[in-house]
């Protein structure tokens, strides 16, 4: 996938230092999001991740010790509406198996051992794997649950101009880390949009089998393909077409 290899425009990682070094004082990003200067590891993010204060724009992700920010738009056709398409397709799927839930976008999902803490594009996780408690659904605050904490089946991350370094190199190396079985990536930013299925084997990812029907998920038992065709208004639009396992 030669167009998901480019480094990111701009760094949006910010280093935290130890509890007894760290300057006493937060950080302010263009007025946007305020940083507060108690966060120094996991935990800590966590906390602020479920308070008032937490901003309400914008995406961070607590990855080994670095807060990584990113305040800018997603875009609309290359970003927007594939994670749309995708999200109907396997929600429906999902629903139709009645094995588990299918989590959009805007869910937090945390590891600890692996020192993660972020918002993928997508989460699958069974039934079976918050039974067996290898996830757990985690309370708020305030009230109901707010966060995932462990190793669900999936997850799919969009890569956007300013996450290319995150999603293909530190994301998949901390999911692989946290035991999740399967990694979607997906880049449409190309004329020619591009989607791996990447399966943990012997700790690492490795692309899952391709045919004509398209990456094989063994967690779902379907074959995905990603097709781009185009609107009435010349804009890509999308179609995540999945075949059943024979």
């Amino acid at each position: 996938m030669s167009n998901v290899l480019e480094p990111p425009a701009v760094s949006p990682a910010i280093q935290l230092l130890p509890p007894a070094t760290a300057p006493r004082c937060g950080i302010n990003i263009a007025g946007e999001a305020f940083i507060p200067d108690w966060i120094c590891d996991l935990a800590s993010f966590r906390r602020w991740a479920d308070s008032e204060e937490f901003p309400s724009r914008g995406r961070f992700s607590f990855l080994q010790g670095q807060l990584w920010v990113d305040l800018a738009m997603e875009q609309l056709f290359t970003h927007n509406q594939v994670k749309t398409k995708f999200s109907a397709a396997l929600s429906q799927l999902v629903d139709a198996e009645n094995n588990g839930y299918f989590f959009p976008d805007g869910v937090r999902l945390s590891h600890p051992i692996a020192d993660l803490s972020s918002e993928p594009d997508a989460v699958f996780v069974s039934y079976e794997s918050i039974r067996q408690n290898k996830v757990k659904l985690v309370r708020g605050q305030l009230s109901g649950y707010v966060e995932l904490e462990g190793s669900p089946e999936l997850v799919v991350e969009i890569v956007s101009s300013s996450s290319v370094g995150k999603d293909t190199k530190l994301l998949r190396d901390l999911y692989a880390q946290a035991g999740i079985e399967e990694y979607w990536l997906i880049d449409a930013r190309s004329q020619s949009p591009s989607m791996a299925i990447l399966r943990l084997t012997s700790g690492s990812y490795q692309p899952a089998p391709q045919t004509v029907a398209g990456h094989f998920s063994q967690v779902l038992s379907r074959s995905v393909l990603l097709i781009q065709e185009t609107d009435p208004l010349d804009n890509p639009r999308y179609l995540f077409r999945m075949t059943a396992a024979s």
